[in-house]
């Protein structure tokens, strides 16, 4: 630059280029200086022929960059600078016309907005994709008991298509998260320069139009200091990431010989290197463990972004990596989800003989006591004993005696032997949202409604 007498240090340009993860913004590039192109010559800022070589020399130069063949040079700081350079050489004095009344600033800020933006709607698709996988299966395996846990301790009685479709509604928390990252990076920065404005009589809304932004930033400063909409997407992935990490988490459990729920296919597991026997749930233990990566990217960025002044400063440069390795994260992540899914094998008896601890009945035999009176402190106190005498003789709740059954309460009988002996606890649980069949139904309708209103 003319500004300076003497040439870089190698360590400054080994510090200051981002050349060497930030090419792939390139379509976003040539596409925003297509659209600043097409409106400086609407203003006749440049010429009509000006704007046709630009545009013909933006064609070649996405030509060669989709190619792999566009030759970068050591003094190419960014691929903004890349492309410019480039287009100049092909086109000469027209391509050197291209960045009046912009800034890098505010060019930048535009091709990571657009960028994020469908980022944010290519994650949202593919957890329309998981929620279906979900949806199927907790469809195919509705009415199949397994216990449900607390303290990773069998608690009650669900089924497992219900227990699916607790991930089903968090993936769509996390398709509602993405959905507004797409209206945050929905303001046009373009126009705001280096952050004062332009001196010339630019159209930021035929810019806006052109790219898709639903707005125009209201204020030149924010727009080029703005980095919100990378934050909102990281929150989403992040969230997203642990909501993967907690499928996964409890695949891996389901898929041990302790448990024998579930059964990978093949595709999605790897064998040990030295033990033949093995068949590890790997793709499930990465989902588990790529989560923490994709929340340390949103630390990065809020660490980059806290307490700097406005408006631009160099520090903004580290929101593309944080950001690039989080979208290849979790795209990755929820693709392999959604594959793993759609070809996991449960195991019914397992999961029934599971089910069938009759530990699991003990709220539904103090609500039995409750519909007869006993405040519900009192019955949970009834049956805590019960539970310790089982325990303590080794038996089943079915198996304590009549005579031992009366001293515990004069109120269990037949009801009580009857409850224990149909298995129908999981049917009782009638409220909304619950996990009985009837309740089941709705919630299916109402997943259909929502992966509708996805789609």
């Amino acid at each position: 630059m003319a500004r300076f007498e003497d040439p870089q240090h190698e360590l400054f340009k080994a510090i200051n280029t981002s050349l060497q993860f930030d090419q792939r913004l390139y379509p976003e590039d040539i596409e925003g200086s297509i659209a600043h192109a097409e409106m400086l010559a609407s203003r006749h800022i440049i010429g009509a022929d000006d704007l046709e070589e630009i545009k013909g020399g933006l064609a070649l130069v996405k030509k060669e960059l989709d190619a792999g063949s566009f030759v970068f040079n050591d003094d190419d700081e960014d691929i903004h600078m890349a492309i410019e350079r480039r287009l100049t050489e092909l086109v000469g004095d027209a391509g050197a016309k291209l960045h009046t009344a912009r800034s890098r600033n505010d060019q930048v800020a535009t091709d990571v907005s657009l960028y994020t933006r469908r980022r944010a709607i290519a994650a949202g698709e593919k957890i329309v994709r998981l929620m279906t996988a979900l949806n199927d299966a907790a469809k195919s395996h509705r009415d199949w008991p397994m216990p449900g846990y607390t303290h990773l301790q069998r608690a009650q009685s669900v089924y497992l298509g219900h227990h699916l479709l607790a991930y089903f509604w968090m993936f769509r928390r996390d398709h509602t998260r993405f959905v507004a990252v797409v209206d945050a990076a929905s303001a046009l920065p373009l126009g705001a320069g280096a952050l004062a404005g332009a001196n010339f009589d630019t159209d930021r809304e035929m810019v806006a139009d052109k790219l898709g932004f639903a707005s125009v930033a209201p204020n030149s400063m924010d727009a080029v200091a703005n980095r919100d909409f990378v934050l909102d997407y990281l929150s989403a992935a992040a969230i997203c990431a642990t909501h993967l990490s907690r499928l996964g988490a409890e695949i891996v459990l389901w898929s041990s010989e302790e448990f024998g729920f579930c059964e990978v296919a093949d595709g999605f597991a790897s064998g040990s290197s030295l033990m033949p026997q093995k068949k590890n749930p790997d793709a499930a233990e990465l989902l588990r463990g790529k989560a923490p990566r994709v929340l340390a990217s949103l630390t990065t960025l809020h660490g980059v972004m806290h307490g700097l002044p406005l408006t631009y400063n160099k520090d903004m440069q580290e929101d593309k990596e944080a950001l690039f390795d989080a979208v290849d994260t979790l795209e990755l992540c929820l693709d392999a989800a959604a594959g793993m899914l759609e070809g996991i094998v449960f195991n019914r008896d397992r999961m029934a003989d599971a089910a069938g601890d009759q530990m699991l009945a003990a709220v539904d035999i103090a609500d039995l006591l409750v519909r007869k009176g006993v405040p519900f402190r009192e019955a949970h106190g009834i049956v805590g004993s019960l539970v310790r005498h089982a325990v303590e003789q080794g038996i089943r709740l079915s198996e304590i005696g009549d005579d031992d059954l009366n001293g515990f309460s004069d109120k269990l009988g037949d009801d009580y032997r009857a409850l224990l002996s149909d298995g129908g606890w999981i049917e009782s649980k009638q409220s909304q949202g619950g996990t009985s069949s009837a309740s089941l139904d709705v919630q299916f309708e109402r997943a259909a409604d929502a992966l509708q209103a996805c789609r």
